[in-house]
């Protein structure tokens, strides 16, 4: 089961300060996830420019030129974000017994360390 996973709240904790042009402390939305290269997409984190070929679509309309997309980050260099005090925090797991169709699965359910509130 993966700590980090499409839609949580992550900080940048490495690189570069804001201050300096980097990332660091810096929140955004998970938009992505890459578990083959343990890497996300962040979105508005590690914006990068891109130069596309120009050429015509379809319809007729010009596409091509440079455009700004954001590139992935590895997983280390972000920390899943705390609900109750907005700081990054480290992620646990606690399981809990759910009842379902009269049959009892146990699931595993994420855990803020620092305040112990369900991610």
């Amino acid at each position: 089961m993966a700590k980090i996973k499409k839609g949580d709240l992550v900080q940048v904790i490495t690189g570069a300060k804001a201050e300096r042009g980097g990332d660091r402390g810096k929140q955004g939305k998970v938009l992505k996830v890459f578990p083959e290269s343990n890497r996300v997409l962040v979105e508005g984190i590690n914006r990068v420019t891109k130069h596309t070929k120009v050429g015509q679509t379809s319809r007729g309309s010009n596409t091509g030129g440079i455009e700004v997309v954001e590139a992935p980050i590895h997983v280390s260099n972000v920390a899943i974000v705390d609900p109750e005090t907005k700081k990054p925090t480290r992620v646990g797991f606690r399981t809990a017994t759910v009842e379902k169709d009269g049959r009892e699965r146990i699931v595993r359910i994420r855990v803020a360390k620092g305040s112990g509130k369900d991610l």
